[in-house]
């Protein structure tokens, strides 16, 4: 048979709601589970005494109460059964630390993430490298093992909270838990520090890190070595690095993808009667033949010649765009050359001035 709210709570059926909260608070303060660990029996007769005072409180409860009995009221003692929404929204942490929950101590927690911001020029970023850098960061004492206990010696029982890393104090009926301050909830403290690390079990250093920069990369390229990061904390695994790649600007070349672009000026006679220029290309300079007539913004591909792709290793192209430059300064003969140039050229020899000469006539017939 069920028991009843009234004798568990030890009061009278028509007891005021005063008394029915004093005798909660005195029982509740008696068999609150952090006075009782491990003590299966006052675990449960808690919960029956929240259950039963969960009822009584409230009038609309009590009365369903007195008036079906226990059935009725939804009530029950198993795990979480007699806890109003209300009381475990507010209270939960707090029973959370009376079962067991807030008596953990500090686990090992994961180092933080380095960045490290990586300058390369144009041709290491086409070909690749190798580049060593040096890192300030956070790594365990190998002289204590990361303990910060002095060798020969380990770390002891935390007198305040005897080894629970958490500390209980009273607020009102109910006892509430928090990491102890002596040690920091860890549960133990070092008596005898470590003098390499002064207990810490970490120290400080400037690691050198030899880093291979693969073919490809570009601005804002990010390679990660793992573990290479902040040491973790309690034993906690390493953060990782991330190494982020500038691409310093190039006077000659651009990039566009795995292709690279370079403008190559050439003289008008260069340009009218053909010849042939050396061009740069990531490789050295190589050998172009400029056939006659050819135009301002024409654009010669060499093959093979442009930047390894990260992903495939294939090589794009270069993009060679021919620019004719138009003398600034002409002396007198120059002049008169030209003026006779001018004179005998018809649009025959201009075949893109003649062509847009012709669109302009469709455009006003």
């Amino acid at each position: 048979m069920a028991k009843d709210f009234y004798e568990i709570l030890g009061v009278d059926r028509g007891a005021s709601d005063e008394e029915i909260k004093k005798a909660y608070r005195q029982l509740a303060h008696k068999y609150h589970p952090d006075k009782h660990s491990g003590d299966k029996a006052a675990e449960e007769h808690f919960k029956e005494i929240n259950a039963a005072y969960e009822v009584l409180k409230d009038p609309d409860k009590r009365a369903q109460y007195d008036r079906f009995g226990y059935a009725e009221t939804g009530a029950g003692f198993g795990p979480g059964a007699g806890f109003g929404a209300d009381f475990q929204d507010l209270f939960g942490d707090v029973f959370g630390d009376f079962f067991g929950a807030g008596r953990r101590r500090a686990r090992g927690q994961r180092g933080a993430d380095f960045r490290y911001d990586l300058e390369v020029t144009f041709e290491e970023a086409a070909f690749g490298a190798e580049k060593k850098i040096k890192i300030p960061k956070t790594a365990k004492c190998q002289k204590c093992n990361g303990s910060g206990a002095k060798n020969g010696t380990s770390p002891a029982q935390c007198p305040t909270c005897h080894g629970r890393g958490q500390v209980s104090y009273q607020q009102g009926f109910f006892s509430i838990s928090r990491p102890c301050s002596h040690c920091r909830g860890e549960g133990t403290i070092i008596k005898d520090p470590c003098a390499e690390c002064s207990g810490i079990g970490r120290i400080r250093e400037i690691k050198s890190l030899n880093v291979k920069v693969p073919p490809g990369v570009e601005t804002d390229t990010r390679l990660r070595f793992s573990a290479e990061g902040e040491g973790g904390i309690h034993g906690g695994p390493p953060g990782d690095l991330y190494i982020i790649i500038s691409v310093k600007p190039h006077p000659i070349f651009q990039r566009q993808n795995d292709d690279i672009i370079c403008e190559v000026p050439i003289s008008f006679p260069q340009a009218s009667l053909s010849c042939d220029i050396d061009v740069p290309t990531l490789e050295g300079s190589v050998k172009l033949k400029i056939p006659a007539g050819t135009q301002s913004g024409k654009i010669f591909r060499l093959k093979n010649k442009g930047i390894a792709s990260l992903h495939t290793g294939q090589r794009g192209d270069q993009n060679v765009i021919i620019k004719v430059e138009t003398p600034a300064r002409l002396t007198s003969r120059q002049k008169e050359l030209m003026e006779e140039f001018a004179r005998i050229s018809g649009e025959e020899t201009n075949p893109i001035k003649k062509n847009f000469l012709e669109k302009v006539r469709n455009l006003f017939e």
